[in-house]
């Protein structure tokens, strides 16, 4: 009996998750333990496996990488007179963690989330770090087009007015530097390493208040690494959201 209630509990949790990654993103997931890793939260993390806890931290690394680039090349060519400031800048209100952890509430894919912390939803970027994670899931088991097309058609160009993007304003590094003045807080953005793959280069900032290292991003851009490192930072430390 316990059986028959363990494997018929286990087939409806996987059918039910199919079915919300179908009627939120548009398809059905090939390997659905990759969703399920995605969507599982370090405090929730399953016993190590040589010496690696297994949780979404490592999906979520990936999807990040996915992420700048399918946002980076919609960007590169639905503006195509527009230097490489404006790119940089638009793709990092796409791509900002306050950014992402509202689109993954609006989803409902927040709600997905297996965690040991069922109280305050988990940490604050959680929602977003699970987005970025089941993107990576996405783009291991169906490849990089057919994920590029989900992230476009089923999320850019359906949760994001592109047209009011333009105008928003929302400058973490510029804040960060108020802060750190009007607290007396010393404030540094550190190029800490420079990722070269075949043709491009990433960069790597870090975020270090009162010289303790607080946060680190990644960008095509030391700018664009140095927003981003401040809106971990931001998050990171408490401080109220913009």
């Amino acid at each position: 009996m316990f059986l028959k209630n363990f494997v018929k509990t286990h087939f409806t949790r996987e059918k039910k998750l199919r079915l919300s990654i179908k009627n939120i993103f548009g398809f059905y997931p090939g390997n659905i333990f990759l969703y399920k890793l995605a969507l599982r939260h370090k405090s929730a993390s399953l016993d190590k496996i040589n010496g690696f806890k297994i949780n979404n931290e490592r999906l979520e690394y990936l999807g990040d990488a996915i992420l700048g680039a399918v946002v980076a090349e919609y960007l590169f060519k639905r503006f195509p007179y527009e230097n490489e400031g404006f790119l940089t800048e638009m793709r990092s209100k796409i791509v900002s963690r306050s950014s992402l952890n509202k689109l993954s509430h609006k989803l409902g894919l927040s709600k997905l989330i297996v965690s040991s912390d069922t109280k305050n939803g988990h940490g604050k970027s959680a929602a977003g770090d699970a987005f970025e994670a089941f993107v990576g899931a996405l783009y291991i088991d169906k490849g990089y087009e057919f994920s590029k097309k989900v992230i476009i058609n089923h999320i850019v160009t359906v949760h994001y007015d592109i047209d009011n993007l333009i105008h928003a304003d929302i400058n973490y590094k510029s804040k960060m530097i108020e802060w750190s003045q009007k607290e007396k807080h010393s404030l540094r953005f550190d190029l800490v390493e420079e990722i070269k793959q075949k043709h491009e280069k990433q960069y790597v900032v870090e975020v270090v208040v009162d010289e303790k290292a607080i946060t680190k991003a990644k960008d095509f851009s030391i700018k664009g690494a140095e927003k981003l490192a401040a809106e971990k930072a931001w998050t990171k430390l408490g401080l109220a959201p913009l």
